[in-house]
């Protein structure tokens, strides 16, 4: 198989709220997956079927070539799994939580306690190793929680929201784990609401919304569809922004978009570097005032909403 999670027409009913509607995934072997939608949309109901921890209405659903339907065991013995919500106890010292977890993986006492040492420096958490986690902050568990999924280097880990708290020092240094982990020939599967994680992370993007795929690529794929590279202009007087407009739409031969209140112009450039060489000295010419000028490109957050509706972290419409 050329893929280590399939999801094929996936369905979830929950009362009267269809969680999942015929969805459809595919995540190749040592690849890191985003998947991205609206609270709501269905992506923690996904994880939790593909990790066998629900039974699907409907469709099936294969991680690392066993159906989680027919062998959950067997998937369980091939994932690692970061819910969003702590699993650690919290009566133990964050230490002996990583050396408990690292025992039930059949690690020996001196391994489990290496590599226990190994994590806590990874994650920033020597200094309260011998303090439990009902001390801890919610960042520093969700840290301690994401540090018992890497113990070992499972073929398949599910990541569910993991940085949800995290400074960003914290969540770069989650990010280097996944980086690693990966470049070992884990396979990742990454639900979050920070699209710029999914944008540092991922070789490929899903877009789920109402319990369905609606959109699959890669980031550059995804941005693609929004028209590429974009011209950005920002002038120095009101009056001129109707010269400037003209300027432009002659230039990349279609309107742009005016942005009166803060004196800015946008138009799609295929051929950026072409575009702005055009544009400084036909503004130059026509006394028009340049403050800043810059090709870009769109980002995922603006993807996700020309997909959804909605931003990222938005609950998903019933």
């Amino acid at each position: 198989m050329d893929a280590a999670v399939i999801a094929e027409g996936l369905r979830k009913r929950f009362g009267a709220t269809q969680a999942l509607d015929g969805f459809d995934l595919r995540v190749p072997y040592g690849t890191v997956c985003g998947l991205l939608g609206p609270n709501g949309a269905g992506k923690s109901t996904a994880v939790r079927i593909l990790s066998s921890l629900l039974r699907p209405d409907g469709g099936r659903a294969l991680v690392g070539g066993f159906d989680v339907v027919r062998e959950p065991l067997r998937v369980r013995y091939r994932i690692g799994l970061t819910g969003q919500q702590p699993a650690v106890d919290e009566m133990l010292s964050g230490r002996a939580n990583l050396e408990m977890f690292g025992r039930l993986y059949h690690l020996s006492k001196r391994q489990a306690r290496v590599r226990a040492d190994e994590l806590l420096e990874q994650f920033g958490l020597t200094e309260a190793a011998g303090k439990p986690p009902k001390h801890y902050s919610g960042g520093m568990r969700r840290r301690l929680d994401l540090a018992v999924s890497f113990i070992m280097a499972p073929p398949v880990l599910f990541l569910d929201e993991p940085t949800t708290g995290m400074d960003p020092r914290h969540r770069m240094e989650v990010w280097n784990g996944v980086r690693q982990l990966v470049s070992q020939g884990t396979t990742a599967l990454l639900t979050t609401h920070y699209l710029d994680e999914a944008d540092q992370l991922a070789d490929s993007v899903t877009v789920i919304d109402r319990g369905r795929a609606i959109a699959q690529g890669t980031p550059a794929q995804l941005k693609a569809r929004l028209g590429g590279n974009q011209l950005d202009v920002a002038i120095g007087h009101q009056d001129d922004l109707p010269a400037a407009a003209r300027i432009l739409a002659s230039i990349a031969g279609t309107e742009p978009e005016v942005r009166p209140e803060v004196l800015r112009l946008a138009v799609p450039a295929g051929d950026g570097v072409d575009a702005l060489t055009a544009t400084v000295p036909a503004f130059a010419a026509a006394g028009i005032t340049i403050v800043d000028i810059g090709i870009r490109r769109p980002t995922l957050d603006e993807v996700f909403v020309g997909l959804t509706g909605q931003p990222a972290g938005q609950q998903a419409a019933a």
